[in-house]
This record gives structure tokens, C-alpha cells and sequence, in this order.
């Protein structure tokens, strides 16, 4: 049976890849790459300030003033520059845009990095339900938070599908009984998720049309006239004058002879 519902996460899904966005600020900064991945990750200083920032009890300014110490870069838009790579997915929000008009219930659970950076017309858009961990003092992978997702769009968890591009993510809103789709690229999550929501798969483009061969011309019938073809020039013999012989061929071994010039008619005179 189709689900009723999908829930998504924002950063790395409905964006490009935030980890690539890390690593080009990493470059820019003249840090070596990997740098905000691998404290995000390990580093528990760090994860103390990025749990605070996403839950809301930790400003934006002062995450971005102890993370830049950290890190040794300065704190000036601290945010928005670690986050400057990661653009919108076109795709993606396509797909959620035509999910929600044939009737799926979509919802965003997002850990946010400031509850003021989200475009809130966008939001209203694609969403029927929206749950933004700063917001509400929870963030992932808490499983309370997936439940407030299922709320919002008023369905139970098992009636819906959660996509996160974090494996982490996944499976607290598994253990609720959500159907969770793992965000690699738009391609493979779009058509993941088709036929678990009851959406028809598209069918591939129809090849262009083969191109004519340009028109033979019709050979002329009978009852039509042929067009005259040019006939070369060629040379036209000389004409006999009247009253003069006609030369005869030459004999052979003897040039032939000019005939004789014709003597004019002689005057009658009277003495």
C-alpha cells in the first residue's frame, strides 16, 4: 500500500551536499580538507557547540564566535560562510512540489543552523507541516522529533517515508515504523520514492522523429514537353554563291587551285 505521507530533511537533501560545502570553506580558509567534517564528527568540543546551535539553545554569534576559535579563522558570518556552497536542489524540490499537488501530505524535520535562514514562502509551499529543531528545543536523532514530523502532517509515523542524507537520521524514524530512504543524489531518492508514495514513474523521452528524405522530382509524362537541351555551338558551313562553280575536292598529290576570279561583264560601248 502506497504511504501517505513524506517527511525530508532541508541541509543535503532539498540542497546540494553540505560536507562538500564544508570542504570548499576549508579551502578557502586554508585549512586542510576535511576539517569541519572530521570535528563534527569526533571532536567533542564541537559537537557541544553544533548541538546547541541546532537545538536553539546556543545563539548563532556565539556559536560562530567559539567554533571560529576552534578552528582559528575569523567569526564574521561564520554560518553563512560554512553553509555558502550548498545550493538548492532544483530536482528535489521539484519532486516534493509534485508529491504534495497529487496529494501527498509532505512535511520538513530539519536540525536547523538558525531559525531565521529558512525562506519561510518557500516553506509554505512545499510543505503541510513544518518542524524545525530550534524551534522546538529537539533536534535529530531524538525520536520525539520524528513523531512531531508525523503530527504535523497528521498521519502516524508508519504511514510515512522519511529521507535524510544522514544514516544516523535514519534510524530512530525506522524504529517508529517510518519507511526511511537513505539521500545520495536526486536521481536515486525520486525514484526510490515513486512507487512507495503511488506515483507513476516517468517514462522515458520519445526519440525524435526520423528526418524525411528530401522529395525525388516525378520523370515527365508523356503529354508533357521536355525542356530543350543546349546543343553546342557549332560551325556553320559556307554557302555556295550563285552563278560561281562549286570547288571539287583537291586530287590527290596536288595542291588544290583557287578558282579563277570572275571577270565583270563587258560594257557596250558606241563609237
Amino acid at each position: 500500500m502506497a504511504h501517505k505521507g513524506l517527511l525530508v530533511d532541508w541541509g543535503g537533501v532539498l540542497t546540494t551536499d553540505v560536507f562538500a560545502s564544508f570542504d570548499a570553506f576549508c579551502a578557502r580558509e586554508g585549512l586542510p580538507a576535511g576539517t569541519v567534517r572530521d570535528l563534527f564528527r569526533s571532536d567533542p568540543a564541537a559537537r557541544e557547540l553544533l548541538a546547541g546551535l541546532e537545538d536553539g539553545t546556543l545563539p548563532d554569534a556565539e556559536f560562530e564566535a567559539r567554533f571560529a576559535g576552534l578552528i582559528g579563522v575569523g567569526a564574521g558570518d561564520l554560518i553563512a560562510r560554512l553553509m555558502g556552497g550548498a545550493g538548492a536542489d532544483a530536482d528535489m524540490l521539484a519532486f516534493v512540489r509534485a508529491a504534495r499537488a497529487a496529494g501527498v501530505r509532505t512535511g520538513l524535520v530539519s536540525n536547523s543552523w538558525g531559525v531565521d535562514r529558512y525562506d519561510r514562502a518557500l516553506l509554505g509551499e512545499l510543505f503541510d507541516g513544518v518542524v524545525i529543531s530550534g524551534e522546538v528545543g529537539l533536534r535529530k536523532p531524538a525520536p520525539e522529533i520524528y513523531v512531531l514530523g508525523a503530527e504535523a502532517v497528521g498521519l502516524a509515523p508508519s504511514e510515512c517515508v522519511y529521507v535524510d542524507d544522514l544514516p544516523g537520521n535514519l534510524k530512530p524514524a525506522r524504529a517508529l515504523g517510518m519507511t526511511t530512504v537513505h539521500h545520495r543524489d536526486a536521481a536515486t531518492t525520486i525514484a526510490a520514492l515513486r512507487p512507495l508514495l503511488g506515483l507513476p514513474a516517468l517514462s522515458p523521452p520519445a526519440p525524435d522523429p526520423p528526418t524525411p528524405d528530401p522529395p525525388t522530382p516525378d520523370p515527365p509524362t508523356p503529354d508533357q514537353p521536355v525542356p530543350d537541351q543546349p546543343v553546342p555551338d557549332q560551325p556553320v558551313p559556307d554557302q555556295p554563291v550563285p552563278g560561281q562553280p562549286v570547288p571539287g575536292p583537291p586530287t590527290p598529290g596536288r595542291p588544290a587551285l583557287d578558282p579563277p576570279a570572275l571577270e565583270p561583264p563587258a560594257l557596250g560601248l558606241r563609237a
